[in-house]
């Protein structure tokens, strides 16, 4: 009966790893299509429309006033930049996953963001599971000087 126990313990276990992993990994892609590729590294900004949730929001402290900016704003403001700096190289920015904590259908992912290997940017992504997959929810970030 104790081999049984152990046994069951250790299969359960190993499936829940299983699906922590499979969504450890469903996250970064999301993160890295819609986020890394699509917003700073002039990627599909088709791919930003499906990883971002409509009422995702970038909170911004600025002046010791939290600002907001929806998703839309975002990618309308990418949009222009891009058709205004038509010709403009810009590094690749690349992305360094510190930590991605998951509980049930809630996530959030510390991240780095490099430029030429230099630090830019530390962000934090909360992100949902919903029926059509994980999506980016809200973000929060420090600039590094």
């Amino acid at each position: 009966m104790k081999k049984i126990l152990i046994a069951s313990f250790i299969m359960l276990t190993s499936i829940a790893l299983m699906a922590q992993t499979n969504d450890n990994d469903q996250i970064k892609e999301v993160i890295n299509k819609a986020y890394i590729e699509g917003i700073h590294n002039g990627g599909d900004l088709n791919e930003t429309r499906k990883g971002f949730h409509p009422g995702f929001d970038l909170l911004m402290l600025q002046n010791n006033q939290l600002n907001k900016l929806p998703i839309y704003n975002w990618i309308e403001s990418s949009e222009r930049a891009r058709k205004e700096n038509l010709n403009a190289q810009r590094p690749k920015t690349t992305v360094n996953y510190v930590n991605i904590d998951i509980t049930g259908t809630a996530a959030v992912a510390k991240i780095e963001l490099l430029r030429e290997g230099k630090l830019i940017f530390t962000d934090y992504l909360m992100l949902y599971k919903f029926e059509e997959g994980w999506k980016i929810v809200g973000k929060t970030y420090f600039r590094h000087p």
